[in-house]
């Protein structure tokens, strides 16, 4: 856990630094004091690369995940976030894990008829699936392309069951659909929720919308009868941790059904791009912090342990979750989500009903 010496703090983004890819020959370097770092933290456009995928389901075989299956018609993510653990997948395509991941954004135009084709297959049978498992399927990006509305109505054209996870209130663009699928019981949203403080959202997740604006996403959810919970995560020991009872009370108050929390882990080039970003935004705090973390995954920032990783163990994780399960009794006692139905499904017989417009 070094100290890093350029304390520049770049507003705007997530990373502070592009990190070297582990599948690369070539790396990010520069070659003088001023020279390439400038522009490469200074030229904040938003590239589009657009993928024809092949599948649009992944299917999962983690057993500490609540869902197996799940869709990501976006890698990459504008929103920022520090801590998110799809920075790594980016590796994949070429990029950076750091500012790529949030300024090369991949797209799967044809998500919807993959999907489509995936429920039409012979002897299918229908399980939930999460949208959002990697990357936010209500970034920025999607007002303008609609592939995740799309996706939707292949999901209520089947009356197949969905479960959202966002940060996004562009959510409430859908609400239709949403509505729809509720009265079957066929939608559950998970609205992710870390944080009240709004000088630590702007330097922890920059291009996200407001604490606030989420707190209203799941009121207007709760108004329209639509399952929604949310999402404590991640939970940062000694920068947000101290915020569950509050963020808790809080999505109480708005008619969350629901809450769930996860603790933050720093796997692969994230531990790096989050150690570089803490020293710059918090530099008092940010050693404390470190270590905190690393004291709930067996002394390291990065954690792969099933069953440890997502909550983390020792003291100081135990204090957090026994502080997120305190919340939960006192500010949601008595409340659930109902249930998924699996029962609706209708296969199209190989009918192509021509929606992806």
């Amino acid at each position: 856990m070094g100290h890093y010496e350029n304390n520049e703090y770049f507003k705007g983004r997530g990373a502070q630094v592009n990190t070297d890819n582990k599948f690369l020959k070539n790396r990010y370097v520069a070659e003088h004091e001023e020279g390439i770092d400038e522009p490469m933290l200074e030229d904040s456009k938003t590239q589009i690369f657009k993928e024809k995928a092949k599948k649009i389901v992944s299917v999962s075989n983690s057993p500490d995940l609540s869902f197996m299956h799940s869709i990501n018609p976006y890698q990459g993510c504008e929103h920022g976030c520090l801590y998110c653990y799809a920075r790594n997948a980016h590796e994949y395509y070429g990029f950076s894990a750091g500012l790529d991941f949030e300024r090369k954004i991949i797209v799967k135009h044809n998500a919807a008829e993959l999907l489509e084709s995936y429920f039409n297959k012979k002897n299918y049978t229908p399980a939930n699936i999460m949208m959002s498992g990697n990357t936010d399927c209500y970034q920025p990006i999607e007002r303008k392309l609609k592939i995740t509305r799309s996706l939707l109505k292949v999901f209520l054209q089947y009356q197949h069951p969905v479960s959202i996870i966002s940060k996004n209130n562009l959510m409430l663009r859908d609400l239709d659909l949403l509505k729809e699928l509720a009265a079957l019981d066929l939608v559950h949203v998970a609205v992710t929720l870390n944080s009240l403080n709004e000088d630590l959202r702007l330097k922890l997740e920059p291009r996200t919308v407001t604490g606030k604006s989420r707190l209203k996403l799941i009121e207007r959810l709760a108004e329209e009868n639509i399952p929604v919970l949310v999402m404590v995560a991640p939970v940062i020991p000694g920068l947000n941790s101290d915020e569950i009872p509050t963020v808790i009370k809080a999505a109480a108050d708005a008619g969350a059904g629901g809450a769930a929390f996860t603790m933050v882990r720093l796997n692969g080039s994230i531990a790096e791009i989050f150690t570089d970003w803490i020293y710059k935004a918090f530099p008092d705090r940010a050693e404390k912090v470190l270590h905190m973390i690393a004291e709930c995954h067996d002394g390291k920032l990065n954690d792969s342990r099933w069953g440890a990783r997502m909550k983390g163990d020792g003291k100081i994780a135990e204090s957090i979750q026994q502080l997120f399960k305190i919340s939960v009794n006192r500010y949601l006692s008595g409340r659930g989500l109902r249930p998924l139905n699996l029962r609706h499904f209708r296969p199209a017989s190989g009918k192509q009903l021509n929606m992806f417009i």
